[in-house]
């Protein structure tokens, strides 16, 4: 499993990426952001005071530090520029400069405005910030990608289960975001974690969208919405081999693929499973990574028109390197989509 990550961090390297931290004294933040810098996998924006962060770095010995861009949020040269762009994103909403100067001071903001600027590729947080906090600004100022409309939050499985998906890795969304998706959003997310699952674990997606049925065997309204999602995404992105609705192992075991749903060519080897809500994702992510000693990896947030990530409050250092690495690949893949 360790190869896939390896291959993630690879493919960042070979590709420098601007990404912005807006928690710049949070420990493990720093930490992860000086092996970072050690490595060569990002160039990194640090936001907060430069003495505050100088200090932090000399306390606990992280050398590497200087090799960021350290850019303090309340004195540098921008300032202005970016509360006027605030403004003018946000005028129909009836913001004034007054408001956008003060929202400019805010790290979380400042970040998601110099991704917008074109001065940063991507932006990572949530050490310290809630979910709500870290994708607010996202969504006023970045906004979601083309044809998208909801956000959502892919996690990459990487089990013990080389039988399943490929040699035992898995995509799974949403995992994170929208709790009741309708059919149009369902099929946002079944298209937006195929481009995660490309963009990131390097897989060619075949999309599986999960339900209690396989192809017609239950009759509910539960049912009805994934076979609407499936037509929708079929019609959005053409490209993406997906099929449905399926059971959990009719999408994952080859014989029971073969008898449930002969003649798919998902059923039995899909790699990217699309569940029906936000309960039975999380959920399921949970158990898999409890019982089955899985490592899940995420959550991925997807259908922003660039790339912002939202950490666990309870992440490791190595949570915080995997996630800018994942950053990087989301805005690689973002700027060859356009």
């Amino acid at each position: 499993m360790q190869r896939l990550i390896n291959e993630i961090v690879e493919r960042a390297k070979a590709d420098r990426q601007r990404i912005v931290l807006p928690e710049g004294t949070e420990e493990r933040t720093l930490k992860a952001a000086n092996q970072i810098l050690t490595d060569g996998v990002a160039d990194l924006i640090i936001l907060g005071n430069p003495d505050e962060i100088n200090a932090c770095a000399k306390e606990w010995g992280l050398g590497n530090i200087s090799k960021a861009t350290i850019i303090n949020p309340e004195d540098h040269p921008k300032m202005e520029e970016y509360a006027q762009l605030l403004c003018e994103l946000r005028k129909k909403k009836g913001m004034t400069i007054e408001e956008a100067r003060k929202l400019v001071l805010d790290p979380l903001y400042l970040g998601c405005l110099m991704i917008k600027n074109g001065d940063a590729d991507g932006q990572l947080a949530g050490a310290r910030n809630t979910t709500g906090n870290v994708l607010r600004p996202a969504l006023q100022i970045i906004k979601t990608a083309p044809g998208i409309t909801c956000v959502s939050g892919a996690m990459l499985l990487l089990t013990h289960a080389p039988e399943y998906g490929k040699n035992g890795i898995l995509v799974m969304g949403d995992v994170a975001v929208t709790p009741v998706p309708d059919a149009n959003q369902l099929a946002q997310i079944a298209v937006c974690t195929a481009r995660t699952a490309r963009a990131v674990a390097g897989l060619d997606p075949k999309v599986a969208m999960l339900s209690f049925s396989t192809k017609g065997s239950a009759k509910h309204e539960v049912v009805d919405k994934v076979v609407e999602a499936l037509k929708i995404a079929k019609e959005m992105a053409p490209d993406i081999a997906i099929d449905g609705e399926l059971q959990a192992d009719a999408a994952l075991v080859p014989e029971v693929g073969a008898s449930k749903a002969p003649g798919s060519s998902i059923a039995g080897h899909a790699n990217v499973l699309v569940v029906p809500s936000l309960e039975v994702g999380n959920i399921s992510y949970k158990l898999v990574q409890r019982l089955g000693h899985a490592d899940a990896v995420g959550p991925i947030l997807q259908g922003i028109a660039r790339p912002v990530n939202d950490l666990s409050r309870g992440c490791s250092i190595e949570d915080v390197y995997r996630m800018i690495a994942i950053t990087a690949n989301q805005a690689i893949a973002a700027k060859a989509a356009k």
